[in-house]
């Protein structure tokens, strides 16, 4: 686990052959960019992908949404692949879905649900 700014917390962890990152607390502008490569930094480029796991976030802001995309496309170019995993109900789901990230990247109920895509995968 690694505390960054205070505000968020970073737990990676791996599932079988995928990675999961767990995002607990806020994601804002003063802590994406390390955020960001903590979670490109977690995955193998054996992976198929990864899965970021926003069930405990709380707070997720514009700049939180904008690595989301940068993190897909990065993934993209390396031909693998982005699911986040975030509760149906909550304002964190609404966000990325206002944002048309969900357009763009897979959004799960729950962990096992993104993971058990990107095994697929393989």
């Amino acid at each position: 686990m690694n505390d960054l700014s205070g505000l968020v917390q970073v737990v990676d962890r791996y599932e079988g052959s995928v990675p999961v990152c767990e995002l607990r607390g806020e994601l804002d502008a003063s802590n994406v960019d390390q955020v960001l490569e903590r979670v490109l930094g977690s995955v193998a480029t054996e992976a198929p992908g990864i899965v970021v796991d926003l069930e405990r976030t709380s707070y997720l802001d514009s700049a939180g949404v904008r690595i989301l995309f940068e993190l897909a496309r990065r993934l993209r170019s390396r031909r693998q692949e982005l699911r986040i995993s975030v509760p149906r109900e909550g304002i964190v789901r609404r966000v990325l879905v206002l944002t048309a990230l969900a357009d763009v990247v897979a959004l799960d109920d729950d962990v096992a649900r993104s993971v058990d895509a990107l095994q697929t995968r393989t």
